[in-house]
């Protein structure tokens, strides 16, 4: 026998590595689930009613879950090592939050649409104003079409005004830059975090009081534009700088100025992300309720004039009449309620339809109208 195999026999080999898993379903971790389950509910039904003298359903529910990750922990490690039950313990919190914060958005939702179904199912609802219905007036009896009306003026202006502002200071931040743009941002980082009622109390003290503007839409949109606007910018912010700098390299090559080169290059390619930075915004002025309340005054009846008189509002018509004691005007309120989620639900559903792309990428229209042209040629 040589040396070198009796080298190689003297070396221990080394143990074959096992490959480890990480990630998926198995069946194992689904029974180990639902066993953890089962078990932290009947040790924490013991706890609550024959063991400790603790009541109450926010506390049965939280002991529910801190036993069922303690039970989840205990049953890995007599099947699987450390590393694969760490994995599997933080996979559990992360799904169970996920779980948990669509359950509570599900709730509010059928909450809201059991409450306010009473009212919502009849048509006045959505075509009658409130100006000839008392109290104890019958649910066939009035509506919230004048807070709809107001709503959507309110919106628009506030959307008017917003918008070119935002998208101005976006651009003036990541385009211009200088010494101003530190400042430009650290307002808007501010006016983020900015309560809804400090907007309306700006709005009341300088365009009502100061001014003498009455209280009307007109006012109202300008303490939603308040709210609105540092929306609009950061998202825009964002989208902007994602835009690839080899596109601006380009332009100016071919001899475009900087302003041009924003206006015919960068604005375009980051449109569907300024969509969804639009449309955030809205998403964001149209559930404001204090804003609102100080400024645009609050009427029963019909007022399309967003710069005359008072105008009422979705969020208004909501706080109004959900403090009645009458059972109908409550269900009017949740059903303005009801209304005002579903506005909500299509402003994001439409960002989510337009803003889906990437900067730069080309939708299914202006794919096949490149490809016309190139079979043209």
């Amino acid at each position: 026998m040589s040396v070198i195999e009796r080298t190689a026999q003297a070396v221990p080999t080394a143990p074959a590595e096992r490959r480890v898993r990480l990630g998926g379903v198995t069946r194992e971790s689904v029974l180990t689930l639902l066993g953890a389950a089962a078990g932290s509910l009947a040790l924490d039904w013991v706890l609550y009613e024959r063991v400790l003298p603790l009541s109450g359903a926010f506390g049965f529910l939280v002991v529910w879950y801190l036993l069922f990750l303690a039970m989840t922990w205990g049953l890995g490690r007599l099947q699987w090592d450390a590393r694969t039950v760490r994995e599997r313990l933080v996979q559990t919190v992360v799904g169970s939050s996920g779980v948990l914060v669509v359950a509570l958005i599900v709730d509010q939702i059928v909450y809201v649409a059991i409450r306010g179904s009473h009212a919502a199912s009849h048509s006045n609802f959505f075509t009658q104003s409130m100006e000839t219905t008392a109290t104890l007036s019958p649910i066939t009896s009035g509506g919230a079409l004048n807070a709809v009306v107001g709503s959507l003026e309110q919106l628009g202006l506030a959307t008017l005004f917003a918008v070119p502002l935002g998208i101005a200071a976006a651009v003036f931040m990541s385009e211009v830059g200088g010494r101003l743009a530190r400042p430009v941002r650290t307002v808007v980082e501010a006016m983020t975090a900015l309560p809804s009622i400090v907007a309306g109390l700006f709005i009341l003290g300088v365009v009502i009081l100061s001014l003498g503007v009455q209280k009307c839409g007109f006012a109202a949109s300008l303490a939603l534009t308040v709210m609105m606007m540092p929306i609009v910018t950061r998202a825009a912010e964002v989208v902007i700088r994602l835009v690839p700098g080899t596109l601006r390299e380009a332009s100016y090559a071919l001899g475009g100025s900087q302003w041009r080169t924003v206006l015919n290059v960068v604005l375009p390619t980051a449109r569907p992300g300024l969509v969804t930075a639009v449309v955030l915004g809205m998403a964001r002025g149209v559930g404001e309720t204090s804003p609102v309340l100080l400024t645009s005054g609050f009427t029963s009846g019909m007022n399309a004039d967003p710069f005359s008189d008072h105008q009422v509002s979705l969020p208004l018509y909501i706080w109004n009449y959900v403090r009645y004691p009458a059972p109908d005007m409550v269900a009017r309120g949740f059903a303005a309620a009801l209304t005002l989620m579903a506005m909500v639900l299509v402003l994001f559903v439409t960002a989510r339809l337009i803003g889906g792309r990437r900067p730069g990428d080309l939708s299914r229209r202006q794919r096949r109208r490149l490809q016309r042209e190139m079979a043209a040629s």
